[in-house]
């Protein structure tokens, strides 16, 4: 990745695909849909939840969970913001994180915020790293976004 917040547009469509073809795979084989699948990950997994969850031409899940990643720039690869609104959203940031600076956290939670998606948002004091608090907030998220 060039810098932080902006992968390799190379590298970065290539997974996004590849991701992209695995998990619409998996939902096949099993009979799940996209409606009923929470998509979530840390750092970069983050980041790849982000694309599948809101790049232009992608089913809409029913959540996400994002934890200190960043909504990925690159060129080419839109987002779909205005398709997702109500859409649930679990972020969380470490306030210390070394890796992906906070204003990458409080972005993601402006954007999709102005966009219309319902967002859960949470800063800890730590590092690059998933804290109990955090967990709790998307455990929070998923059940309010599931169907009873």
């Amino acid at each position: 990745m060039p810098r932080v917040g902006f992968p390799d547009l190379t590298t970065f469509v290539a997974s996004f695909h590849d991701l992209a073809e695995h998990l619409s795979s998996v939902l096949d084989d099993h009979g799940l849909s996209w409606d009923r699948t929470v998509v979530g990950g840390f750092s970069q997994g983050a980041v790849m939840s982000y694309a599948i969850a809101l790049g232009a031409g992608q089913l809409r899940p029913l959540g996400v969970l994002a934890f200190s990643g960043f909504l990925p720039s690159v060129e080419g690869f839109d987002l779909a913001l205005a398709d997702r609104a109500g859409l649930p959203v679990s972020i969380s940031h470490g306030t210390l994180d070394p890796v992906i600076p906070l204003t990458f956290g409080r972005d993601a939670r402006d954007r999709l915020t102005a966009a219309g998606l319902a967002v859960r948002y949470r800063e800890d004091p730590v590092g690059h790293t998933i804290t109990p608090g955090a967990l709790a907030q998307a455990k929070t998220v998923l059940e309010e976004a599931l169907p009873v």
